[in-house]
């Protein structure tokens, strides 16, 4: 508990000090006002999307990994953490130089919204599929052959025996993505241009020598996180038992 407070809680605690210490109607205009509506409204757009969107995907590749043999396998599981070594900045950087004026690949995302949902699709990319596979590695086979015996197809294997099985490490994966989207901003600080996101606001108010804005919009975000969390994990609890 030590070890959380200093680490967590007191600077959530000064974040969440910083944003009450203003008044209840300063408050509120800090977290309605059209930018901080439209750049909440964008980036939890964007973060429900890219969990829905790992969700399926992160299980797929955790299945192939888990399930298929193939050429440079070893190499994939590893490049599968890239995005948690990778300075999420490069990340930018990287997508700038693939997407941005002048693409090798005649593709220009940069500056759009497209482009945030990609960003952030990257450096969320190892949170379902770290989640899956052990549940993938330590699954019992039998039930699957069992059913596979009595005429199932592999669709009805797969929704109706691996599935629920799954879907408790799918939903905790898929929020983390969620609560990762909600705050990124260093795959995202050079690539989205003109469009308004939570975290670039917040550094635009710390920058303007706005900080109590910056800490009001911190809190908005760090309830929406914590409450999306928490649902999920609960979700997943009643969906395992």
């Amino acid at each position: 508990m030590l070890w959380m407070s200093v680490i967590v809680l007191i600077p959530l605690a000064a974040v969440v000090a910083k944003g009450v210490s203003q008044s209840p109607s300063s408050f509120w205009t800090s977290v309605t006002n059209p930018l901080a509506l439209k750049a909440l409204g964008i980036t939890l757009a964007a973060s429900i999307l890219t969990a829905l969107v790992g969700a399926v995907m992160g299980t797929v590749v955790a299945w192939v990994l888990v399930r298929d043999q193939f050429p440079g396998k070893r190499f994939i599981n590893a490049l599968i953490d890239l995005p948690f070594a990778l300075p999420t900045v490069v990340a930018g950087l990287t997508l700038l130089a693939l997407y941005g004026p002048g693409s090798p690949i005649g593709v220009h995302l940069a500056y759009t919204r497209a482009i945030v949902l990609v960003a952030l699709l990257f450096v969320t990319l190892p949170f379902v599929v770290r989640s899956v596979q052990p549940v993938l590695l330590e699954l019992n086979k039998e039930a699957e052959e069992a059913a596979a015996s009595l005429g199932a197809s592999n669709a009805t294997i797969f929704r109706r025996v691996v599935l629920p099985a799954l879907r408790p490490a799918i939903l905790s994966g898929a929020a983390l993505a969620f609560a990762r989207s909600v705050g990124e901003i260093g795959s995202l600080v050079l690539i989205v241009g003109k469009v308004q996101i939570a975290s670039i606001v917040i550094f635009a108010d710390v920058e303007s020598d706005a900080p109590q804005a910056a800490a009001s919009l911190s809190l908005v975000l760090i309830v929406l996180s914590l409450l999306v969390l928490v649902l999920m994990r609960r979700v997943g609890g009643r969906v395992a038992h």
